[in-house]
């Protein structure tokens, strides 16, 4: 990849919009997760409403043979649905806080979701035919009323019919979690996977529902002398035995588990020193980190505090390699973000297929990303205005003070009601997807 947008580098066009336009959005349609496969060509989305939506990228069509397919709707299911925990006099709600693809096997497809308490395996396959001719059953699929009047026995046959896609729960992973779940990650032997919630972190395999193993728990004795909780956790993308975790404390721990079977115990701790002359009230809060990814090639991992993206060498764990500002106009609003509750949120983050570039979310439907090579960085925005097919995006700037030019908008103008908190990378390709509240944009790099 060249780069992230201007100049010589390719530039970002519009490709689709997806979901309802009206004002007034409700509840449970707000995309909660964004997840592509492993091939790209399915893009999962969960919402609010324990909903999942699947797309599939249409084939090249060879009348326009420089256009690339578009994603449509290929599955829609409801994976959870709200439940009531008597004991404790819980509503459990249906959010879909994560989704993860498992690499495909055979001709179906394979996702967990999570809300906060329950995974689920999910199989989406296909049927384009039907069996007929039966036997013992009419053709209305009633059984025949006496066997012995069969005088002559007939071989069943395959008949076309209209394609099917139906989503069905292969498996259950409940009960394992007190505290709310969220991380899922699927381990690189495919086999087992690993589920975190605020104090601990469970190891399970795909094929046993009903145990799991317990790998970290940093649950004090005496909860008053809670200081810090999991924020996010992930499994390393080649090496099965090793997974790191972040902390509310801006913190993250790389396990082994080879190492031991309860990996209290780090065997590496990534931390940068805090500069006392910036500390402030809210310097705690912000330091939180809210998404761990590793780098596809599994050398480095990158973490997301509330006002930059840092890029951690798994080698060097006093200080990160990188470190991008997200929103370093916001420094001074943190005060009234505190009152409205805007710096709590959880920003995600990702890598591109190549690990060149990165991107993550901001306010105002606007989205960051940044070209690791040439430091180079640019702002855009997921918006309707600028939704006709193969409109190229404007970079759009924020004006922190001064003499506001033409194109910059003040940030006292920055609506946070609208975040962009979800996005994703197509892991071979410059295509992204990138969810603003109930809408999911789909954008890709210009073809000329």
């Amino acid at each position: 990849m060249a780069g992230v947008g201007g100049g010589n580098d390719f530039q970002w066009c519009f490709s689709q919009v997806k979901g309802a336009i009206d004002e007034d959005v409700a509840e449970a349609d707000i995309i909660s997760t964004v997840e592509f496969n492993y091939s790209g060509d399915l893009l999962a989305t969960g919402d609010k409403g324990g909903r999942v939506v699947i797309f599939q990228r249409e084939q090249e069509s060879k009348n326009r043979p420089h256009s690339r397919g578009e994603y449509n709707v290929y599955s829609t299911f409801q994976s959870h649905e709200p439940e009531f925990d008597y004991l404790k006099s819980l509503e459990i709600e249906e959010k879909i806080n994560k989704i993860r693809w498992l690499p495909q096997q055979n001709a179906a497809h394979f996702l967990l979701s999570t809300n906060d308490k329950t995974i689920k395996l999910w199989k989406i396959s296909e049927r384009d035919k039907r069996a007929e001719g039966y036997n013992l059953k009419d053709e209305e699929g009633r059984l025949r009323g006496d066997p012995f009047r069969i005088t002559s026995l007939r071989v069943p046959v395959l008949m076309p019919m209209d394609l099917m896609v139906e989503a069905s729960p292969r498996r259950i992973f409940a009960n394992a979690h007190t505290y709310h779940i969220n991380s899922i990650s699927v381990n690189s032997d495919h086999e087992t996977y690993l589920s975190a919630d605020d104090l601990r972190i469970n190891l399970w395999h795909l094929e046993i529902t009903d145990r799991s193993f317990n790998i970290v728990d940093i649950k004090p004795a005496n909860m008053e002398e809670l200081t810090e909780v999991i924020t996010a956790a992930e499994c390393h993308p080649h090496q099965c035995n090793v997974f790191v975790y972040s902390s509310s404390k801006g913190t993250i721990r790389l396990c082994d588990m080879r190492a031991a079977a309860l990996c209290d115990r780090h065997t590496k701790f990534f931390e940068e020193p805090e500069d006392p002359s910036s500390r402030s009230f809210f310097s705690e809060i912000i330091s939180s980190i809210s998404d761990v990814k590793f780098s596809h090639s599994g050398r480095y991992m990158m973490t997301r505090d509330y006002l930059s993206v840092k890029v951690w060498d798994l080698n060097m764990e006093n200080r990160p390699v990188e470190t991008y500002q997200v929103h370093e106009y916001l420094r001074s609003k943190l005060c009234s973000l505190y009152e409205n509750d805007c710096i709590f949120d959880k920003f995600e983050c990702c890598w591109n297929g190549s690990d060149s570039a990165i991107m993550t979310g901001s306010y105002n439907n606007f989205f960051r990303m940044f070209d690791r090579s040439t430091r180079r960085d640019i702002t855009l925005e997921a918006s309707r205005e600028s939704s006709k097919p193969r409109a190229l995006l404007k970079p759009r700037k924020v004006c922190t003070g001064g003499k506001r030019k033409k194109d910059e908008i003040s940030v006292d103008s920055l609506d946070f009601n609208k975040k962009i908190l979800h996005t994703a990378w197509h892991p071979k390709e410059n295509v992204i997807a990138v969810a603003a509240t109930n809408n999911l944009y789909i954008f890709q790099d210009k073809i000329n």
